[in-house]
């Protein structure tokens, strides 16, 4: 697993050892990360249920001006705190479950990233708490994986694109509170 693009670009990231956890892979962030590649500098990226925290660190290289990541699993935390470490850059990093994290804010974000474990339905549940308590900055996007593409009805915000890359089903919401902005083509 590499950092894929900014000015940490080709770094290695250290990860979990097996195959109990299933890091969103390089080929999958590399697409979704090329659709937004120029909404991303000087953002706001909130890494929900973040395991390595590679798409947290990916924003980070990419000019995100400020990453949270929060995962429930203490060897999780670790290794963020290790990958932060090793690319020298700071960022909030809370060992928490991603659904209380949510529950507990009232800061808005750009871009909330949300990867939780395939067979919890834990995303369907972020995204309603995003919508109700509106943590998405105006026109911010909200980014499901999932093993399956996903529609829910919510108020603010409204699913733009299902992207699928492999096994990866990259469900886009944004907030359209604020004018609509169409995301880029790019694969």
């Amino acid at each position: 697993m590499r950092i894929i693009a900014g000015k940490h670009k080709g770094r290695v990231l250290k990860e979990f050892k097996g195959d109990k956890i299933r890091p969103t892979s390089d080929r999958a962030r590399e697409a979704l990360f090329n659709i937004f590649a120029q909404k991303i500098g000087g953002a706001s990226f909130l890494d929900l249920f973040a395991g390595t925290g590679a798409c947290g660190i990916e924003a980070l290289s990419r000019g995100a001006k400020r990453v949270v990541f929060t995962d429930i699993s203490g060897e999780s935390i670790s290794l963020i705190n290790q990958n932060l470490q090793m690319i020298k850059e700071s960022a909030t990093v809370i060992k928490t479950d991603g659904i209380n994290y949510l529950n507990s804010i009232c800061d808005k974000f750009d871009f909330i990233f949300i990867d939780p474990p395939y067979k919890l339905d834990l995303g369907i549940t972020a995204l309603k708490i995003i919508d109700s308590k509106n943590l998405l900055t105006p026109n911010g996007f909200a980014i499901f994986e999932s093993d399956r593409e996903v529609d829910v009805n919510l108020n603010s915000l409204v699913k733009i694109s299902t992207r699928k890359y492999g096994k990866n089903h990259f469900n886009i919401y944004q907030n359209v509170s604020g004018e609509k902005v169409e995301v880029d083509n790019a694969e």
